[in-house]
């Protein structure tokens, strides 16, 4: 059985949800960045009261459009200070959204329980070393710092296969790790170096993902995070990602008819209306189509 932190996940477990924490003044989505002790404590609150599985907690915008390179001793006091305020009010689980070696490791001290590396433990050379002290369940994503062509499925796969052997390489049991097929990272250009270059359009890259997750799983589960995100934008012309929760939830929907068992996302309330009517639509499908058999 999958466990992501004490949470057992993939299979035939209930769709899990991740809300985001950003604690970053410069993360794209405005609405979920909270920096002061009360905005975050009613923001916990709220996660735990509309039913979220984990908080997950970014210290740093790791959005391949925008500068937003901080030090480590800043990203590490913003998530340090988070973690704090969500141990004293609730018993989730917490997820900590880093690439960086040093952060994870405060962060891990903390009794953290998950590393959400979007590097997939390749950004910082020193991350495998930590992971395997800590032994922390992973989230690894799809990444790569070398131009990435041809099949964009195919090396997804690859790029996710190179992660999955840096944990082993950490004693990391398979068990342990959450896939992460990286919509939104892959790009043409980008100002920060937390994205995966191509040369290809990253719009059909993402569509291509979303209607693939279940080439990508490789018997693991897989964490899907859309919500807010620039394909939303291109494809309903909205501009403001306060603007785009509708194409979230149905983005959402779709990504848990696609293979996702876990939804990383800003709308958990929701989310979780979404994930209750798609499980309890396509049940009733199933039904139907047995007992016309």
């Amino acid at each position: 059985m999958n466990r992501l932190g004490n949470v057992s996940v993939g299979g035939i477990n209930p769709i899990r949800i991740m809300g985001i924490l950003n604690t970053s003044p410069e993360s794209f989505y405005k609405k979920t960045i909270v920096t002061k002790k009360q905005s975050q404590e009613k923001l916990i609150r709220k996660f735990v009261d509309e039913g979220a599985d984990f908080i997950d907690v970014g210290g740093m915008s790791t959005a391949p459009y925008l500068s937003t390179l901080v030090s480590e001793k800043i990203e590490s006091k913003r998530i340090l200070q988070a973690i704090k305020r969500i141990q004293q009010l609730c018993n989730l689980p917490i997820s900590v959204d880093t690439c960086r070696a040093g952060v994870a490791k405060d962060a891990l001290d903390q009794g953290v329980e998950i590393i959400n590396d979007i590097s997939g433990l390749k950004y910082d050379k020193k991350m495998v070393n930590v992971i395997e002290n800590y032994q922390p369940s992973l989230i690894l994503c799809a990444f790569s710092k070398k131009l990435v062509t041809g099949n964009q499925i195919n090396k997804t796969k690859d790029l996710l296969k190179q992660s999955l052997a840096l944990a082993k390489s950490a004693n990391i049991p398979r068990k342990k790790i959450v896939l992460d097929p990286a919509i939104g990272f892959f790009r043409k250009t980008g100002t920060s170096p937390f994205f995966t270059k191509i040369n290809s359009d990253w719009l059909e890259r993402d569509l291509l993902m979303l209607n693939n997750l279940r080439s990508v799983k490789m018997k693991q589960p897989l964490l899907v995070s859309v919500s807010n995100k620039s394909f939303i934008g291109k494809l309903l012309n909205i501009e403001n990602t306060s603007d785009r929760l509708f194409g979230s939830v149905v983005a959402e929907a779709m990504t848990i008819l696609n293979g996702a068992d876990i939804i990383r996302t800003h709308n958990v309330r929701e989310t979780k209306d979404s994930v209750k009517l798609v499980q309890s639509l396509a049940q009733k499908k199933s039904r139907k189509a047995y007992n016309a058999s």
